[in-house]
């Protein structure tokens, strides 16, 4: 299993990669969509971590893009926006997991 992880922050995302890499995870880091979009895309078995908040390609187009593949990754939003922004970006649609920042090692681990 390979973790994409796709934030703009590049301290988040290098953070993110070192704790994955430090628990025995392969992690490559976009910083944004279209570098991830430029690169192999992902397998079943694989998890994309996509910050909400990207610029240019949002993060809700990446997770739309990733969702209708036809054997999709699991998807893992983070975001540091309120609660509100949130439910006014999604709507009832709000992906399964979804974590907010700051995020901690344990919260992302559940999840992987």
């Amino acid at each position: 299993m390979i973790i994409h992880i796709v934030e703009d922050d590049p301290g988040v995302g290098d953070s993110l990669g070192l704790l994955l890499d430090q628990i025995g995870h392969k992690s490559i880091i976009y910083p944004d969509a279209e570098s991830f979009f430029e690169s192999k895309p992902p397998r079943q078995e694989d998890t994309v971590i996509v910050d909400l908040g990207l610029p240019g390609v949002s993060g809700m187009q990446l997770i739309r893009w990733l969702d209708s593949m036809k054997r999709p990754p699991k998807v893992i939003a983070i975001t540091g926006q309120s609660s509100r922004a949130i439910a006014d970006l999604f709507g009832t649609n709000i992906p399964a997991i979804l974590l907010r920042k700051p995020l901690t090692e344990e919260a992302l681990v559940a999840h992987l």
